[in-house]
């Protein structure tokens, strides 16, 4: 019988941030005290995750601008990957650079070919100050980098270039969670 919780069970899904908040933009600042509120924000994250239908989610996701990410994602294999990492810094990213399918939970709806390494090394810390190395290939090497990138204030569009990258923004600009937000900048969209 199993004695461990569900991730997320005792948290609360909180709201999403969107593409054009500026959260998202700004690097987080290190988590400096591993208790009780890290492990409150590490619970709803994984609860925000799962109602979301995400395989990663980065505590900026949610308007905490802390180093902290989750992540319930598979790899290339199918094999299952879950956990957190809280100052969590990419140590490798290697291999061959595969461009594959890539959206987000901050950019709903829209997924672009997004080149990325296929080896990825991340070391960081569990909500206990442990320390702690997590290794992934394939998607999971990508959903590392991908959260990586939201801790320092980047985002999958902002690896895309030339056509691939005024497509994402255009449909981030015409998306219907976009209407009405006077974050979303329109103008970076061409026509």
């Amino acid at each position: 019988m199993r004695h461990r919780t569900i991730p997320g069970s005792s948290g609360r899904p909180r709201p999403l941030r969107l593409y054009g908040d500026p959260v998202l933009a700004r690097p987080c600042a290190e988590v400096t005290a591993f208790d009780g509120e890290l492990a409150a924000l590490i619970e709803d994250m994984f609860a925000t995750m799962y109602a979301a239908n995400g395989v990663g989610l980065a505590a900026n996701q949610i308007g905490v601008p802390l180093r902290v990410f989750v992540y319930d994602c598979p790899d290339d294999e199918d094999r299952r990957h879950l956990g957190h990492l809280v100052n969590p810094h990419l140590a490798e990213a290697d291999g061959p650079v595969i461009r594959g399918p890539e959206g987000c939970l901050s950019l709903p709806g829209i997924e672009a070919g997004t080149p990325r390494p296929d080896h990825a090394v991340v070391t960081g810390f569990t909500a206990a100050g442990e320390p702690v190395t997590v290794a992934g290939t394939g998607f999971f090497a990508r959903c590392l980098q991908h959260e990586c990138d939201h801790l320092a204030g980047g985002l999958y569009v902002d690896r895309l270039t030339g056509l691939r990258r005024r497509r994402a923004l255009r449909a981030a600009a015409r998306a219907p969670w976009a209407a009405d937000r006077p974050d979303v900048d329109r103008a970076a969209a061409p026509a």
